[in-house]
């Protein structure tokens, strides 16, 4: 029990990733904070630490679904299925809920005002996001997989210190922060993505979008803070010795 209360939630939900159901119950951040020790959230949030562990035993007690061992792929292995299954995802879904919310606040707007910030959040999410996907496809996954043959790619530009994966690295996360941040207010001013009493159909699919559209962020977020970007910085250090 001490042992898990040190551990990071990060590394827990790397260990079983179902236990990420509970935080999420819990509204513990378990991507862009993943870093907190169990002990730092129940003290800092007010949570019952004995039913958080109760909770979480109880999950990984129970019979274990398919879920990949994302913390046991080759990086090169968990980089192809961020792109193509999470980058992908959000390319495809961004412009599908942008004519939702245009439709809705349209449409519901005035009743509904909240309609609007939402929008202007998911919208300002979209462009940052396919922004920092590029530089990842483009910068931070080349670097990597360069060092997994073999090479450290530390770069300079001028008179000014080598750079390692930590500076690219440290970018893409104070971005997670960012992206975290905008869509816990989306959550907050949508009730937890809950359709009000007047909603109409297209309300409560694009909700239910926006939820689905979160939920990925997170996973997708979660696989890089706490499993690829660890690992390239050991793969790193390794080569630099």
């Amino acid at each position: 029990m001490n042992n898990t209360i040190e551990k990071t939630v990060g590394e827990l939900v790397a260990e079983d990733y179902r236990t990420a159901q509970v935080f999420k119950n819990h509204k513990i951040d378990f991507c862009c904070k993943g870093n907190r020790t169990l002990l730092e959230i129940v003290t800092k949030q007010g949570i019952a630490l004995e039913n958080l562990l109760e909770e979480l035993q109880a999950v990984q007690n129970s019979e274990k679904t398919d879920q990949p061992d994302f913390k046991s792929w080759p990086l090169d292995l968990l980089i192809d299925y961020i792109a193509k299954k999470h980058h992908s995802y959000v390319e495809q879904q961004i412009p599908i809920l942008k004519q939702y919310l245009i439709k809705l606040c349209k449409v519901h707007g005035t009743q509904h005002p909240e309609l609007h910030q939402i929008s202007e959040h998911f919208h300002a999410s979209a462009g940052e996001l396919a922004m920092h996907m590029k530089k990842e496809e483009l910068v931070l996954f080349p670097w990597i997989r360069k060092m997994l043959h073999g090479f450290a790619d530390t770069r300079t530009q001028g008179n000014t210190p080598q750079q390692t994966v930590r500076t690219p690295i440290k970018v893409m996360m104070e971005e997670h922060d960012n992206e975290g941040e905008r869509f816990r207010k989306i959550a907050e001013l949508s009730q937890d993505y809950t359709p009000p009493s007047d909603a109409c159909n297209t309300y409560r699919v694009a909700f239910s979008l926006l939820k689905e559209f979160e939920d990925d962020l997170h996973r997708h977020i979660y696989l890089e803070n706490n499993i690829l970007f660890p690992k390239a910085e050991i793969l790193e250090a390794r080569l630099m010795q």
